[in-house]
């Protein structure tokens, strides 16, 4: 009988502390936000790469990397097409050349 009762004091002066310090807190409770979301969302590493993220969505929607991608074949053809009318006027020059000196030699 005497534990039971060591026992039930201790679980009431429990009970009694865990009351007092949700009547403290109460005020700090009813601050959280209702919706369920916590505070992490505010700390700056988070919000960084939330805009990171959100720059890569809109780039994409944007279509900057297809427009990069466009730009940079654009131009790669354009060096190609350099080249190869450099090497065209080349031959055609050699070709004049053949053609002058068989025509002289005749």
């Amino acid at each position: 009988m005497l534990i039971e009762t060591i026992i039930l004091i201790i679980f009431i002066l429990s009970f009694a502390g865990v009351l007092f310090i949700l009547v403290r807190k109460l005020s700090v409770l009813n601050s959280l936000p209702q919706n369920g979301t916590t505070g992490i969302r505010k700390h700056h590493i988070i919000l960084d790469i939330e805009n990171q993220i959100k720059e890569i969505l809109i780039s994409f929607e944007k279509q900057i990397w297809l427009h990069k991608l466009l730009s940079w074949v654009k131009v790669a053809t354009l060096k190609i097409e350099t080249r190869v009318d450099m090497m065209l006027h080349r031959i055609r020059k050699k070709a004049q050349q053949i053609d002058k000196e068989i025509s002289e030699k005749k």
